[in-house]
């Protein structure tokens, strides 16, 4: 009965996703699941055309908890492309789309 085909999928063959870089400033839209660290600096700026002004993205984020020197961990993650991602700041839970997490600049913690 060695022959029979599975049905289970091989999960063995699919590359391990890349982790951000631990201990260096990267966005927040490149944390994965399960990565903490410290949030460095807070801007309005994601890189893309965005619909909302740079300004008021940054107030939001910071009236949500987004403070320098806050402590975060990303909680979840959507099925569909990672998104949105929940991150638990301090003692509150936030979820955002990980266009407006590219605003957010943070240093993972180490390993």
């Amino acid at each position: 009965m060695s022959d029979v085909l599975s049905l289970a999928p091989d999960f063995t063959a699919i590359p391990a996703a890349p982790q951000a870089d631990r201990g260096a400033e990267s966005p927040l839209s490149k944390a994965r699941k399960g990565q903490r660290g410290v949030i460095v600096r807070v801007g309005g700026e994601t890189g893309r055309s965005e619909s909302i002004d740079p300004e008021e993205l940054e107030r939001r984020l910071l009236e949500m908890g987004f403070v320098e020197g806050a402590v975060f961990e990303v909680l979840h993650e959507g099925l569909f492309g990672r998104d949105p991602i929940a991150v638990r700041i301090d003692d509150m839970r936030v979820a955002l789309r990980r266009r407006e997490a590219a605003a957010v600049t943070v240093q993972f913690e180490e390993a």
